[in-house]
């Protein structure tokens, strides 16, 4: 899989810091970003900011990076999306595996959580691996 032309990236204030961080790193590697929310807002509530990350990932056919302190709140908020597959990654391996077999289309990061070499590790993992299909088309046809 290529590198896509561009992402989406949506963070509250706890996961902003890395936000800003992956955004270099994809700019670096000539990727175009949509960033929902540019600006730090102290106290923003993250489901709002999600839910407008999972629409431009939907309205540009793209991939989409959110963040948050421990990214499971911005899952969770994600995955009441239709149409989103989000998954929390926090490895290396479950970046691969949300690609390969689950066909996300969106990844979660913990700002608290996850260091700055292992979350720019993760995201170009994320961004390369193609979905496998096979056995794990029905099981995504059944998500939906």
């Amino acid at each position: 899989m290529k590198l896509p032309d561009r992402i989406v990236l949506a963070a509250d204030h706890a996961g902003f810091e890395l936000k800003e961080a992956i955004k270099a790193h994809v700019l670096a590697q000539g990727i175009d970003s949509i960033d929902v929310q540019p600006e730090l807002v102290e106290g923003d509530d993250y489901p709002e900011i999600i839910r407008r990350g999972c629409a431009a990932v939907l309205e540009y056919s793209c991939p989409g990076i959110i963040f948050g302190g421990s990214g499971n709140g911005e899952a969770m908020a994600a995955n009441k999306v239709h149409g989103i597959r989000c998954a929390l990654v926090y490895s290396t391996e479950t970046a691969k595996l949300a690609r390969s077999h689950n066909d996300a289309n969106v990844m979660s990061l913990g700002g608290r959580l996850i260091d700055l070499d292992l979350a720019q590790e993760c995201v170009d993992i994320f961004l390369t691996t193609d979905f496998e299909g096979g056995r794990h088309v029905r099981r995504i046809e059944d998500l939906e």
